[in-house]
């Protein structure tokens, strides 16, 4: 099967990423976090997290 993201594409994204380590680190999180609550987390995780936010939003 071949790749159907061209090859200079491919490399600006990775350009990207080396330039915006932070940013890209950052929405790394935020898919996995999204991933985790939408398939694997458990109604006492989600109590956990609103905790957990509470607590830094005060």
């Amino acid at each position: 099967m071949e790749n159907k993201t061209k090859k200079s594409q491919i490399k600006a994204s990775r350009n990207w990423e080396k330039k915006n380590r932070k940013k890209a680190t950052i929405d790394s999180y935020r898919r996995t976090a999204k991933l985790y609550i939408k398939e694997y987390a458990t109604e006492e995780d989600m109590k956990e997290f609103n905790d957990i936010f509470r607590e830094i939003k005060g």
